[in-house]
């Protein structure tokens, strides 16, 4: 600390106000700016402030790297957390890619059932139209048998009417009750 202390008086005296002839004057402003400097940095010096300031700044730098390293156990846990994430959103997209993938199926499963369902009515119904159309038809068929009967009757009944007499009819109606009398008894 002297040597520091003599090499700052030295300083201070070889200035030009001494070559000039000043001295140590307190009136000579250089001198006094420069006295009030080395007693504010013995002053400095005496309560040890530049080692306050290091032990600040190595406080700081302590925390910051404190602070550093928070941070870098902060960024892992987020990049854990992303990686988690994104392993959950993967499985959500294979589940969603298989629930598409049944409901397909299941579409297609359904529009094939449909088909059949559609293939089997329309047979069913066809077959009911195809019984229809026949019943029609017998039903057609006999009301013309029906039609070409009453027609045969009225025409018979005219033919016999015009060419039968009293005596023919007289005797086929006495016929008529024997052979009613002997098949009844």
């Amino acid at each position: 600390m002297r040597i520091t202390l003599t090499s700052v008086v030295a300083l201070l005296t070889a200035t030009p106000a001494f070559a000039a002839g000043g001295g140590f004057s307190l009136a000579n402003t250089d001198f006094v700016v420069a006295l009030g400097l080395a007693v504010f940095i013995g002053i400095l010096i005496y309560f040890k402030v530049p080692s306050l300031i290091g032990g600040m700044l190595d406080g700081r730098a302590e925390s910051i790297s404190t602070e550093i390293e928070e941070a870098r156990k902060l960024r892992e846990d987020a990049q854990t957390l992303l990686a988690s994430y994104e392993r959950k959103q993967k499985e959500v997209q294979e589940q969603a890619d298989r629930i598409v993938a049944a409901a397909k199926q299941e579409a297609n499963a359904a529009a094939a059932q449909a088909r059949a369902d559609l293939e089997v009515s329309v047979t069913r119904r066809l077959a009911a139209a195809e019984e229809q159309i026949e019943s029609a038809q017998a039903s057609a068929i006999k009301e013309v048998r029906d039609q070409a009967v009453l027609i045969a009757i009225a025409a018979s009944r005219d033919i016999i009417g015009k060419q039968m007499t009293a005596t023919d009819g007289n005797k086929l109606i006495d016929d008529g009750i024997a052979q009613v009398d002997a098949k009844l008894h």
